[in-house]
């Protein structure tokens, strides 16, 4: 069966007609009854049992039912491309349910059991690693980076388009340190810009959000002496604005006059965005800058066999790296007490890493497809899930 790429326009139509959205009881996967599944091959019978994820293997080989998935609003468009493609070219009898509530929040659902993977702009901490074990068995989970992306600086300042930042100058703004656009740091930055006598509004997340934490770990590498706090899926400093999930961040500083803020590089949309100091330059957010950081990290030792999870270089100095970058995976389980389960989240996830996959959130969100090497790992990680008894 031949697979192709989907380009934006293709894919957000195509999912348009998909359900992208997990349903509101405490499992989503479990309320079938009430979900179309108009791309079924096979119609198929199902119950609301709780602790199933309602599927089973059609003929021909084929898998129908459905599958759950909760976590980072980042992934939202890729996520739309990746359904579809999956859907379209590989098996038009799954329904992937994916709830874009943010990292936080997919990573607690997935823990409860509420959903079968989650996406998850950080890896599980040791606490988070300790308790999925509950859900998962004593195997634990595996991180697997799917989606490579920049987190962009957006703006919106009234005649500048483009704005230098070097990391101690970007540390304390966000810290409010520096509070009006023409302080002396930001124009020493921007020599040929001239800046407004304007109050910054500094527009962070107001959920708990892997995207936070990625750009504090980036502020605790590169300004460790301007960024005193220590990286959360929190954002700790008050008195700015607050907003939840990618599209709210994005919706305010759209709105607000002398803002900034923080995002997923592929919402920004027509806002400018800031280049950020590395060594003697600045550099702009692009895949292949944010896939440069990527490649120089280092992986980090969990203990769960096939955990994929990152060390990421932050505070390189490399040319033409940008180093605000995100690696957001899909949290999958060592073991599944539902055979039908394990083999959702395999043939899905599966697709995600391949190039066919990679190619459609390229496409779809401006992300930096894995690496080849990085594909293999992850294929072997997911090969080695174990199901039922």
């Amino acid at each position: 069966m031949k697979l192709h790429r989907f380009g934006p326009t293709v894919a957000i139509a195509m999912a348009a007609s998909l359900v992208l959205t997990a349903c509101g009881d405490d499992n989503p996967a479990a309320d079938n009854e009430t979900t179309p599944d108009s791309n079924a091959a096979e119609e198929s019978d199902t119950d609301t049992d709780t602790e199933s994820a309602d599927t089973d293997v059609a003929a021909g080989g084929e898998l129908s039912g459905t599958l759950a998935g909760a976590g980072a609003s980042s992934q939202d468009s890729a996520m739309a491309a990746w359904v579809a493609g999956y859907n379209a070219d590989v098996e038009p009898g799954v329904t992937v349910n994916y709830d874009g509530v943010g990292s936080g929040a997919g990573r607690e659902q997935f823990i409860a059991g509420a959903v079968q993977f989650a996406g998850s702009d950080a890896a599980l901490d040791d606490e988070e690693r300790a308790a999925v074990t509950s859900v998962c068995g004593d195997g634990g989970a595996m991180n697997l980076p799917v989606y490579i992306s920049p987190v962009a600086i957006p703006f919106n300042l009234d005649g500048v388009t483009e704005l230098n930042l070097s990391p101690t100058v970007l540390a304390q703004i966000f810290d409010q340190q520096i509070t009006n656009w023409n302080d002396a740091a930001i124009a020493a930055d921007n020599p040929d810009v001239e800046l407004p006598d304007q109050a910054i509004t500094v527009v962070n997340r107001s959920d708990d959000s892997g995207t936070t934490e990625n750009f504090m770990e980036y502020l605790s590498a590169a300004a460790p002496d301007a960024w005193s706090y220590e990286a959360d899926k929190a954002w700790p400093v008050s008195g700015g604005e607050a907003a939840a999930q990618t599209s709210g961040v994005i919706q305010v500083v759209g709105a607000t006059p002398g803002s900034i803020g923080y995002s997923d590089a592929s919402a920004v949309g027509q806002l400018s965005t800031a280049k950020v100091g590395v060594g003697e330059e600045f550099v702009a957010f692009s895949p292949e800058a944010a896939a440069k950081v990527v490649d120089a990290s280092e992986p980090i030792d969990t203990g769960v066999e096939g955990d994929l999870a990152l060390e990421l270089a932050r505070d390189t100095t490399e040319s033409g790296a940008y180093p605000i970058v995100l690696v957001s995976y899909h949290l999958v389980c060592k073991d599944y007490a539902d055979a039908a389960q394990a083999d959702l989240v395999k043939s899905f996830v599966g697709y995600v890493i391949s190039e066919e996959g990679q190619a459609a959130s390229a496409d779809a969100a401006g992300s930096a497809p894995i690496s080849a090497d990085l594909r293999a790992m992850a294929e072997e990680s997911l090969a080695s899930i174990n199901a039922g008894e």
